[in-house]
This record gives C-alpha cells, structure tokens and sequence, in this order.
C-alpha cells in the first residue's frame, strides 16, 4: 500500500530519482549555496512527461534533461511545505527508463536547512562556519529534490569552500583538489552509496580539526574543543561492536562524529557516516554518552530501515531508542537499562503533561495532514515507541528472543521504507507460533490513542529506589525538615540517578521557593554543568518562583540551542509572570542568531510568530 506523504509535493509512484551528483560554492558573504544538482531520474508510469519536486526559498536558473533544456514552474506556496517545482520532460520516458535532470539553483539566505555563522559566533572566531539539518523536511530548503523518507538515492558531490576552511558530508570523504577556478579555494569530493533519504544529506563548513578515536572514528570538531570531544566520545568504538552484535554489521564505512556549535538544535542527527552531535554532551565524563548509543543504533533503524512518512516516525525512533538501551544494557548492566527504560517513561509523562493527555500529537502515529512535523516533534515516537517494544520484549519471552526479531526486521527491510502496517504484518509473521499472545495487544490504542500507553512495561527498580525515596523526602518536607537534609544525600548517586531525582520532583506540583534555596544551599547544584542535571533543576527553580535562578535559566535558555533545552526553559520563563515580559525580550534579541527551526518554534511558544 502506499502512504501518501502529506509533507512532500513530490510523487515517487511516477518517477523515483535515484542518484545525485551534487556541485555547490559556499558563498558566505551572500549566505547562499549555489550550483547544480543532477538527479538520475527512473519513469515509473508510463509515458512521463512531468516530474515535480519540493523545493523552499529556493531559486531556479535552468533545468535540463539529458542535456536538453526543460521548462520549468514554481506552483504555489504552501507555509511549511515550501514550493511545489514542476519540470516538463522534452521527451517522453517509458517505464524503467531512465533520465539525467540537472537543475541549476541557489539556496535562501533564510534557507530554514541552513545556519550560518560569522567568525564571532565560533570558538575561534576567525573563521565563518555553515551547518546543515535537512530532518523533517528542509532538503527542499538548500536545492530541489524528491523530499521524502519514502525515496532513498545515492550521491555524489563536489564542494567548493574557502581553502582554510574544511568541509564534511554525510558520506565518505573521497579526497580534496584547488578549486580550478579560484586558487582560494578548494573542493571536497564525497561518496554516499548506500541509498538514503534527502533529510540524511548534509554538510558542514569551518575550520575543523579531527581526532582518531577507533578503528573507523575520527572527532571532528573546532580546535578548542577536540580534544574534550576525543575523551568524551572515547566508547564509539566499544558502542560500535555491541550494536554490530545485536543488528547485523555496519553497512556504512566509516562512523565519524562532529560536534557542532551550541545553537544546533538537537541533541544529535544520525547522519550517514558523519553522526552530528551537542556541544551540551560534553559534560567531562562521558555520561551522556547515551546519545552517540543513539546516533550509532540509527545506522541500522532509521537509516537502513527507514519510516515511509514522518507519521510512521516511531519506526524510527522507537527501535533506535529500543537499540541505544540494549547497547546501555550491554555495557553497563541489566539495571541500567532498566533506569534508563523507567528515565524515558518518566519523559513521556512529563512531555504529556505538556502538551495535553487528549492532544492528536501523541499518538503513536499521528495525523500529519497540514501538520509541520517540526510542530508536532516530541519524545513520544521516541518514548511512546520504546515502551511498546519494552512491553513486547516482556510479553514475547525476554531480550534475547526479541532482539532476534528486531534483527530480522533489519534484514527484511534494509534499503527500504515501511510504514508501521509492514512493521506490524512481519511482527506476527516472526512471531506466528505467539499469535495469540500478540492477539491480547491493544494495537489500536497503542497506535491510535492520544495520551500515555494502555499499559506500562514492568521495570526493574534497583537503580531508581534511592532517586524515588529522595525525591519523596523532599515532596514531604515541611518547612522543620529542611534541616535534616544535607550534601551525603547524593554522595552515592550517580549523574544519572541526579537527573532522574530531579525528573521526579518535576513530575509533582511546584515545591516552596524555601525547598529549592535549601536543595541549593546543601546540594550546591548551580555549580554543577552538565546540561541535563542544570536544565532539570533550573526548570525545577522557575517552577517553584525562585527569582534569583531566572538570570541562570534565561542564560542556559540562549548560551546553548538545543531545543529540548531551550523550549521548555522559556516556556517556563513566560509562565513565570514575574519574567514574562524579560523573557520575551531576551528571545527577541537573540532571535538573529537562533537557528531557524528553533528561532520558529520558540517564537510560537512565546506567541512572537513571525
């Protein structure tokens, strides 16, 4: 059957591009990527004489095909979607004939793929710097392409960058030459030939250093921050060979990882070859490196095995996260796993206390029609779809008999996009002889229900017992106990175990401002830099009213621009009505120097919309 992607104009059933060879300047000064990009195009339909594209902001000098010229026009604009770009053939192609279009263009400085960085923004502040983030749907957004996880191509390209500078793809590095035409320049040649979708095609340009870290790893960050990035990455390797044992083998080449300036928007981006990760990871000691166990499980589910529309993202997300776990299991213990299982069902709760337990965005599979999925982007596909597969593992036997599905599931779908229909029929085709079992599951609530699971995995509590008796201490406390508490209550809690305390306490009403100035005073945790306890417990401190901890929110607020951050700091920012109107003003200034995504989804939730 095939779903129709809401977020594409393009249509894959008549003409599926295949390959691409990619030629770009980066122009700096004009922010702009300009050149040609030549899709191999197949007919599938008889006698084609049209093929249309998705394209954003983008402009269109010349199209030709075979090397005739084509006309070429834009249809109208849609406000998320961007432009529909519709080429007429010179000729007709039959069936399974194949075709080169190259399409001249330009890239929008205002390109919402893009951020563009001047040297004051880096760490060396010499040099410019350019990333790309093309997941959900902003490929379009740098050159005109079939925009959706449904088509897989593969590439090739040619990039022309000032010759200081050091550009990266998500493919493998196929050496570097001047650039003929401009002595300043160089070009960097890549090879991806693994069919992938356009939202993993991406590229970064800065004065770049890289560090060897394992066998098929190299770090790549600015100076300042790449030996830092090498010791805090140390375990790719290790992490490598445990998700080769549990999925089958790495497919990719190389698996290298570039840190990127604070402002990009997530936590990491699994970009073929090339892992793009959060400066915010760098907490010193290697203990969220849960991440990279995330980016690498990727190679297998996401971009091996990839959903066919942004609705079936849990596809995705759900067995990367069921992956990243088994990895976390692997190496560091059943009991972490299990931590780590209940941390991300305490996320899911949280994060539907938030957008409401009735809202259509957390359902498994939502309904995207009109819907940006950069709008309806949470944890739940993540969280929603790790518990379903937590709850199955239990239901099916345990770990070792579920990861062989999961394995399965990999080998039948490589190279392939499938919608959760594909995923469920091979579910009950691994498992024919436990029909019955899976018979009792409440598919059409899982997948079709907004608001928590039906029902809640079973979760080993070991590790969770100390942060849920401290946690309750302190919900308890009245004003007499503050006293009895004291810095020996976390003396044998991990980093780990401090965030799930503070996730806790963030499940519960707001405490007394007199609760948080005590925690500080004898927990001290303002002293404390890694992002994921300082995000937790500035929340907890603007949640409470503590006005001394609104400078320290609205600083990690803007310091950094991960969205899981800086979403839900200045949100709670604007619920204070003491800082509202601060808030708001802080965002404005900052607003030019935001990446687009981030800058548009915090606008809405200030209700700045442009």
């Amino acid at each position: 059957m095939a779903a129709a992607d809401r977020s594409s104009f393009a249509s894959p059933s008549c003409c599926l591009t295949r390959h691409l060879y990619l030629r770009c300047r980066v122009d700096f000064g004009a922010r702009a990527l300009r050149g040609t990009a030549a899709f191999t195009a197949r007919a599938e339909s008889e006698a084609l004489r049209c093929l249309v594209l998705d394209t954003k902001d983008v402009q269109v000098f010349k199209v030709t095909v075979n090397g005739q010229d084509a006309t070429f026009a834009f249809g109208e604009k849609h406000s998320f979607k961007g432009t529909p770009l519709e080429i007429t053939l010179p000729f007709e192609l039959r069936r399974g004939q194949e075709a080169v279009v190259e399409i001249s263009f330009e890239s929008s400085p205002k390109s919402s793929a893009l951020q563009w960085f001047t040297p004051e923004q880096t760490s060396g502040k010499k040099h410019p710097f350019l990333f790309s983030q093309c997941q959900a749907i902003h490929c379009r957004a740098i050159f005109p392409c079939q925009d959706t996880p449904a088509v897989k191509l593969t590439y090739y390209a040619e990039i022309s960058v000032p010759k200081e500078l050091v550009a990266l793809m998500s493919a493998n590095r196929d050496g570097e030459m001047p650039d003929p035409e401009d002595s300043s320049r160089k070009i960097y040649r890549f090879s991806q030939n693994v069919p992938i979708p356009c939202y993993l095609i991406a590229l970064v340009v800065g004065a770049l250093e890289s560090r060897k870290i394992g066998p098929r790893t190299l770090v790549w960050a600015e100076k300042e921050l790449v030996d830092k990035s090498a010791y805090e990455f140390a375990e790719a390797e290790a992490m490598l060979k445990t998700a080769e044992d549990l999925a089958g083998p790495y497919v990719w080449g190389q698996y290298d990882l570039l840190v990127l300036p604070p402002s990009f928007p997530y936590g990491g981006m699994e970009n073929p070859c090339l892992t793009f990760v959060t400066p915010t990871l760098l907490a010193g000691d290697r203990s969220l490196s849960n991440v990279i166990a995330h980016e690498i499980s990727h190679s297998w589910t996401g971009n091996l095995v990839t959903n066919k529309t942004w609705e079936h993202f849990w596809l995705n997300e759900g067995h990367t996260v069921y992956l990243e776990r088994r990895i976390g299991g692997r190496l560091f213990g059943e009991q972490f796993r299990h931590f780590q299982a209940l941390g991300g069902w305490r996320e899911l709760q949280n994060t539907i206390n938030t957008l409401g337990d009735k809202n259509p965005v957390t359902n498994l599979v939502p309904n995207l029609n009109e819907v940006d999925p950069d709008v309806a982007y949470s944890s739940v596909p993540y969280e929603k779809g790790f518990a379903l597969l937590f709850y199955l593992e239990q239901l099916l036997g345990g770990p070792d008999i579920f990861i062989g599905f999961l394995r399965a599931y990999v080998q039948q779908f490589a190279y392939k996009s499938v919608i959760t229909e594909d995923w469920k029929q091979f579910l009950y085709s691994y498992f024919k002889d436990k029909v019955d079992v899976l018979d009792k599951v409440d598919w059409n609530s899982w997948f079709h229900a907004p608001g928590m699971p039906p029902v809640m995995p079973v979760y080993d509590m070991t590790l969770a017992n100390a942060c849920v008796a401290l946690s309750q201490r302190w919900i308890k406390a009245k004003e007499s106990d503050l006293g009895s508490f004291g810095s020996a209550d976390l003396k044998e809690m991990s980093s780990h175990q401090l965030i799930e305390f503070l996730a806790l306490l963030l499940l519960e009403s707001p405490l007394p401002v007199s609760h948080v100035q005590r925690m500080q005073q004898v927990y001290d945790f303002n002293a404390i830099n890694n992002s994921e306890i300082r995000f937790r417990w500035l929340r907890l401190c603007i949640k409470a009213k503590w006005e001394e901890a609104i400078p320290l929110a609205l600083k990690m607020a803007t310091d950094q621009g991960r969205m899981k951050f800086t979403r839900p700091l200045f949100r709670d920012l604007y619920s204070f009505d003491k800082c509202r109107d601060l808030a708001v003003k802080i965002f404005l200034e900052h607003r030019a120097s935001m990446h687009p995504v981030t800058s548009m989804l915090v606008g809405k939730d200030l209700k700045q919309e442009q």
